[in-house]
């Protein structure tokens, strides 16, 4: 009996177009803070028909029971994840090898995380931006270009490669590279890069087997960037070198010394996601990343 005085089989689902009563509301949610898992799917389901919480469930997500309040909110995040899986199933289908690589990678993000605050990380890479502005604008080479923006991403910031947890799922993830300061090669390169477009720099991502970098490239010269490694400068014969070891032909080494599609970078992105969770064995998650791959290699 719950505390409405109906047992959870005859409480029926609340009406999507009103919200329940007060009291109603206090018991239903007594229900779904419930340590019997039955009780609780039974609530979940009536809460959240077809995957869809009822409006009324919102203002709940910030509940004084710390149980009430984790359920409602994973009720909440579920229906957010299908929204956006389904909005970035639509944006793999629909664009060829050239997009914004920063609207894919929120995108992206927003499948894991739904509320994560984009519009609050796109204001800290404007800020990034500007105090590197003066240092760019100083500098009288790459090399000085480069070095100003080492300074604000990987001195200021702290940003470097995430050694100790590698195959983390939060090192492929925009919003947690941001929060924790770390990543893996192709999330702290895209860093680079959209710090980099903000103010105009020609940075470009190298799509290298085992690893990738950034390149600054201008009417003096050209320079790799090792994002992975605070903004280290690699030299062509060592990306070469570093070649070498997947025996590949000279020209195809020069192939994949070539700046990479916005859609490949993102197929790769999602390709590490996918055989991370292969490897845990989690079945929902390499499914949920395998329709990605599937549109992208179209």
């Amino acid at each position: 009996m719950n505390p409405d005085g109906a047992t959870t089989e005859g409480c029926p689902a609340p009406s999507a177009s009103s919200a329940p009563s007060a009291v109603r509301q206090r018991a239903l949610l007594t229900l779904l803070g419930d340590d019997d898992p039955t009780v609780v799917e039974t609530i979940r389901e009536q809460l959240a028909p077809r995957g869809r919480p009822q409006p009324w469930l919102k203002a709940h997500r910030l509940h004084g029971d710390p149980v009430i309040r984790a359920r409602v909110r994973e009720l909440w995040d579920a229906r957010a994840r299908i929204d956006a899986d389904r909005e970035f199933l639509e944006f793999c289908a629909g664009h060829g090898e050239h997009f914004d690589l920063e609207e894919a990678v929120w995108m992206l993000a927003r499948t894991r995380n739904p509320e994560a605050p984009i519009e609050a990380y796109q204001a800290q890479l404007d800020g990034w931006a500007q105090v590197a502005a003066p240092a760019v604008e100083a500098a009288t080479d790459g090399a000085g270009v480069i070095a100003a923006l080492n300074a604000v991403l990987f001195g200021e910031h702290g940003f470097r490669g995430n050694s100790e947890q590698y195959f983390d799922p939060d090192n492929s993830y925009m919003d947690r590279v941001i929060d924790r300061r770390r990543g893996i090669p192709i999330t702290l390169c895209c860093l680079y890069q959209f710090v980099a477009r903000r103010l105009g720099l020609p940075v470009v991502g190298i799509g290298m087997p085992g690893h990738f970098l950034c390149r600054y490239q201008d009417a003096q010269g050209e320079w790799l960037i090792d994002a992975f490694h605070g903004g280290r400068l690699v030299t062509r014969s060592e990306a070469r070198q570093r070649l070498a070891h997947f025996a590949l032909p000279e020209s195809d080494g020069s192939i994949l010394l070539q700046p990479i599609t916005a859609r490949r970078c993102l197929q790769r992105m999602i390709a590490n996601l996918h055989v991370i969770h292969q490897e845990r064995r989690d079945a929902a998650e390499s499914q949920r990343l395998q329709r990605y791959l599937v549109l992208l290699s179209r």
